[in-house]
């Protein structure tokens, strides 16, 4: 019986230790968002050879329940080291979407040995000091800013009566704070994917200029045909493309 419990305890200690040999993308969503929203895109991902870790940040998604005016930007940052930390993931793939570019980038800052890559997916590419209202542009800002409901911005296109999964409210501070970094992230390989729906002009679409603010970084930019959420309207496209992308050196 003794021996057994040692073989227990070797075994489960050993399955504590391992991590996944696969490539591992860890996906973080946009404003007012969730994981769910990427749903759709992980079987084709993991068909394309990929594990998947999808992170709801706080307040957000299932767990808007949690949603407070305090949180801000560090706490989504928090958010997603703690799931490398506890995952105990390395050589990560982390992608964030829209919003989710400020968490990415603030992540890879944070934690850079445990991250291989980083993909921008039609999202937020910021320079340290910058919030994301900052990239948005002042005109935007102050838009969304004026929507704020005691701290707090709706989904207003959001119906009432909409069935879950559905769009939450966003805490307005995640967008106003200020992004520092030590530059400790800034070698990692980068990957920025513009969607954009008129492919003839791409220079139309809102996250154009940040495509050229990665092309000069150094990072990879390809263009996917569609809207701001690919990865929910063509799925299976998007993770092609993405997987194609990833393969190259």
């Amino acid at each position: 019986m003794r021996r057994l419990l040692v073989l227990l305890l070797l075994l489960t200690t050993s399955a504590f230790g391992t991590t996944e040999s696969k490539p591992i993308i860890v996906i973080v969503h946009g404003a007012w968002g969730g994981a769910w929203q990427f749903s759709r895109i992980e079987p084709f991902l993991r068909d394309e050879g990929f594990g998947v870790h999808r992170v709801t940040l706080t307040g957000l998604g299932e767990r808007s329940h949690l949603v407070d005016a305090a949180i801000g930007l560090e706490t989504h940052i928090e958010d997603v080291l703690n799931l490398i930390r506890f995952e105990r993931l390395d050589e990560v793939i982390l992608l964030g979407h829209s919003y989710g570019g400020m968490v990415i980038t603030g992540v890879a800052d944070r934690m850079p040995e445990r991250i291989a890559r980083l993909v921008y997916l039609d999202a937020i590419l910021p320079e340290s000091g910058e919030s994301a209202f900052n990239v948005m542009g002042a005109d935007k800002a102050q838009a969304l800013a004026a929507r704020a409901e005691h701290g707090l911005i709706p989904a207003w296109w959001v119906r009432p009566d909409k069935t879950f999964p559905r769009d939450t409210t966003h805490p307005l501070l995640t967008l106003q704070d200020k992004l520092i970094l030590t530059g400790a992230g800034r070698d990692i390989p980068g990957l920025y994917v513009l969607t954009t729906e008129d492919a003839t002009h791409p220079e139309r679409d809102d996250f154009y200029p940040l495509s050229l603010r990665a092309k000069e970084r150094g990072y990879a930019v390809i263009t996917v045909a569609g809207d701001h959420n690919v990865h929910w309207r063509q799925p299976e496209a998007t993770a092609q493309a993405l997987a194609a992308a990833l393969r190259q050196p």
